[in-house]
């Protein structure tokens, strides 16, 4: 078994990947702030068991949107931003958007922390296995 497969460390790189692609949908939430009618979008965290292993197969999911009328609908989702009846609980302005930059920019922050904390847990951790076995 090669250290890539340990599954401590399979986790940890789930997570960061998840952390790089939540920082480009940000990052995709700020660059539309003054887009009208935009909604901004936020991934699901990746769940773990006491294994390491991912639950649900992979990197968490993205609600389906209809982008197109061409497409078959989303079930369950509301048609509109404007029909969801102030679930999101996002304030929206008058051309629709209901990007805050504030709290897009307070996200961007967290998340540029944790990537860091994943980052350093990671290399901690290779270090640790190279050290027990003779090679650090």
């Amino acid at each position: 078994m090669s250290m890539n497969d340990l599954p401590i460390l399979s986790a940890l790189r789930t997570k960061m990947q998840w952390h790089q692609e939540r920082q480009r949908v940000l990052a995709e939430n700020i660059a539309n702030s003054d887009t009208p009618s935009f909604r901004p979008r936020d991934l699901v965290g990746p769940k773990f068991d006491r294994a390491g292993s991912t639950i649900g197969g992979g990197m968490g999911t993205l609600a389906m949107t209809q982008t197109t009328a061409a497409h078959m609908a989303a079930s369950g989702a509301p048609d509109t931003f404007d029909n969801d009846r102030g679930k999101s609980g996002f304030q929206t302005r008058p051309a629709g958007n209901a990007v805050n930059l504030e709290d897009q920019m307070l996200k961007v922050s967290a998340n540029q922390m944790d990537y860091a904390a994943v980052t350093s847990l990671y290399s901690k951790s290779l270090h640790l296995l190279k050290t027990a076995i003779g090679k650090g």
